[in-house]
């Protein structure tokens, strides 16, 4: 049994049944099936999962969709905390929306320099572009603050705010509790982070061995240093909240250690490591994280390429 976690497209349902093997899915979906299968669910209860997150579970397929899809169901996650997040981020871009409205409102354009400038703002805007109407001049007709206005569409605000903070999730499990359900999502959402951090905090690389043992002992050090990278996180959550282990990593790059080699006169070498002092900000870090750096290592006595003496 195969198990993914990606975003909901036909091609890729077609896919998924259509295998030689069978696969069990659980993935999100678009904006727009939320509004297919909102009125099914008003009747549904809600249930708490976790403080400020409850869902509810739909069994039956949707009639209103293209296809009916038997052993399909559906689970509506309402999150307060994500409420929060959409709805900030939309007032920020309304409002940069609504302000280079006005700029253009009280600028000289022609028609043609108008709708190039409304299209490059409606780009930047996004989704929130159509939460504004606009009525733009005529074809021939005079850019002014008469024939160029604006102003709020309600209709689509209020519905764009009712559905802030939801989102659907779709599955041909055979689970029945949408709990347990979301719970596996957020699993899937954890693995794939877990993929995010190895590529970028941690800028692991694929290389192609020729060797199972080699392929096995990368796959030991990559989940090592993960295992580390995860371990720094919860810590900083304690200690340190404000920062992140990509911003600690950064800074603790500055400490270099180094061998410091020194020829002897009976043609040995004094090998010294050695790492560099840290500066005042790592002073700091380390005492918020409750961590202690090591003492400097030994010396050691080399003589051609061979430790004799530690």
């Amino acid at each position: 049994m195969q198990e993914y976690g990606s975003l909901d497209t036909e091609e890729t349902i077609k896919k998924m049944k259509g295998s030689e093997y069978p696969i069990k899915y659980l993935i999100g979906t678009p904006k727009g099936r939320l509004t297919k299968l909102e009125k099914k669910f008003l009747d549904k209860p809600w249930e708490e999962v976790r403080d400020k997150v409850k869902v509810k579970l739909l069994k039956e397929a949707c009639p209103s969709l293209v296809k009916a899809r038997d052993g399909e169901l559906y689970v509506l996650v309402e999150s307060a905390d994500r409420v929060n997040k959409e709805r900030s981020m939309r007032r920020h871009k309304l409002k940069r929306l609504w302000a280079r409205l006005k700029q253009l409102q009280a600028q000289s354009n022609t028609r043609d320099q108008l709708l190039l400038k409304i299209g490059a703002a409606k780009k930047e805007a996004g989704r929130v572009y159509p939460l504004v109407k606009i009525n733009l001049p005529d074809a021939k007709g005079i850019v002014n603050k008469e024939t160029f206005t604006f102003s709020l569409n309600k209709d689509k605000f209020c519905k764009v705010m009712k559905k802030e903070g939801k989102y659907l999730l779709r599955s041909n499990l055979t689970a029945t509790d949408p709990g347990l359900l979301w719970k596996q999502y957020m699993l899937l959402g954890e693995i794939e982070q877990a993929f995010k951090e190895i590529k970028g905090d941690l800028l692991i690389r694929p290389i192609h061995h020729q060797k199972d043992i080699r392929i096995e002992a990368h796959i030991f050090v990559a989940f090592q240093a993960y295992c580390l990278n995860v371990t720094l996180k919860q810590r900083l959550k304690l200690l340190a909240p404000g920062l992140t282990p990509r911003a600690v990593i950064e800074k603790f790059k500055k400490i270099q250690m180094l061998d410091v080699h020194l020829p002897t006169t009976d043609g040995k070498q004094l090998v010294l490591t050695r790492y560099t002092q840290p500066e005042r900000e790592h002073k700091m870090l380390l005492n918020q994280m409750k961590l202690n750096l090591p003492k400097q290592p030994p010396p050691k006595i080399t003589s051609n390429g061979e430790t004799i003496v530690k």
